[in-house]
């Protein structure tokens, strides 16, 4: 069996960790055959409930966890890590605006960023699943440059990708897995754009765009994006709660197609620094269509897109490049 892979999950503490280490414990990330160690963080004042978490991963008594640390220190959770899910964020509070909510934010992922440079691995992969995901993401790759490259940093859209797919699979009549290549381009906001323009459907037995097995272009050009843009704010309505759940596993199937690749023939979405494909802007974190062999993703060339898909992807650049503006500047402010 191979050497174990040291796997960090930050907040692992809160909803959304506590959905996902259990994934990523019993093998659905890393494989059956993948034995790992995971190193929970949280701060200080979660240290019990981290703990329990802890007592609790002990008695599922999985073959392929081989130990959980419970941190509240950056240099022992970032030391010799393969991946890490940085899950852990300063949540909207009523009444904050944008730009507090970026500033809180830009603190702890320039922390984290620095402590990657530290203590992490230059091969270690990072995923940012804490909002506002993708200039976290931003964030963090530029305080780890120089140890880390830019490449090994990602934001999590892929809950948007899999909620995209799920919407076009129900309106089609077919199941999940005969829905391929939808795409969300942009920030993981409600600006972000779902398009499935190059999606494919397997209905009956033949292969057909997702035009033409939805048969409703009207709900997929307004209806459907705003459905899945608000999906979030649906499930808080009705639950109460943040959408944990779904989140946690689009978390760990963005991390195994980093990890195992994408099949022939389909991609995924993932927000990853711009190479200036499709216009987008040099370094931004941005969601792209990708695919993945040997542990580096590829972002998707030469699809067209048409004036409708053109006019929603330069609103979300422009709210991206908003973003990391602002982080930028309460980066200059910040002290730490």
């Amino acid at each position: 069996m191979a050497a174990p892979l040291r796997v960090l999950v930050t907040g692992a503490a809160g909803q959304i960790g506590y959905s996902l280490v259990l994934q990523i414990a019993k093998g659905d990330v890393f494989g059956a055959d993948q034995p790992v160690v995971l190193v929970l963080l949280d701060i200080p004042p979660m240290a019990a409930v981290l703990e329990g978490v802890q007592f609790e991963l002990t008695d599922c008594a999985l073959t392929t966890l081989r130990g959980v640390e419970a941190v509240t220190d950056e240099k022992s959770a970032f030391t010799n890590i393969d991946y890490a899910f940085l899950v852990g964020a300063m949540p909207r509070k009523e009444g904050m605006e944008r730009k507090d909510l970026l500033a809180a934010n830009v603190r702890i992922f320039k922390s984290q960023g620095k402590a990657l440079a530290d203590f992490s691995k230059p091969t270690t992969k990072v995923i940012v699943v804490g909002n506002p995901a993708n200039t976290n993401a931003f964030i963090a790759a530029k305080y780890a440059a120089g140890k880390i490259p830019a490449r090994n940093f990602s934001a999590m859209t892929r809950l948007d990708h899999n909620r995209a797919t799920a919407q076009v699979a129900l309106k089609s009549g077919v199941t999940i897995g005969d829905v391929k290549n939808v795409i969300i381009w942009g920030n993981h906001s409600s600006t972000q754009f779902p398009d499935v323009k190059h999606a494919k459907v397997n209905k009956g037995g033949s292969e057909t765009d997702a035009y033409s097995a939805v048969g409703d272009s009207a709900w997929l050009q307004g209806p459907f994006i705003s459905l899945v843009q608000k999906r979030g704010a649906a499930i808080i309505e009705r639950r109460k709660l943040s959408s944990a759940m779904s989140a946690a596993k689009a978390a760990c199937d963005h991390i195994r197609n980093w990890h195992v690749g994408t099949p022939a023939g389909e991609w995924v979405s993932m927000a990853v620094p711009s190479d200036g494909s499709y216009g987008i802007p040099e370094g931004l974190i941005f969601s792209f269509p990708v695919t993945v062999e040997g542990g580096e993703w590829k972002i998707v060339q030469g699809l067209d897109l048409d004036d409708f898909a053109k006019a929603k992807i330069a609103a979300t650049t422009k709210e991206l490049e908003e973003e990391r503006d602002e982080a930028l500047a309460a980066c200059a402010d910040s002290k730490q």
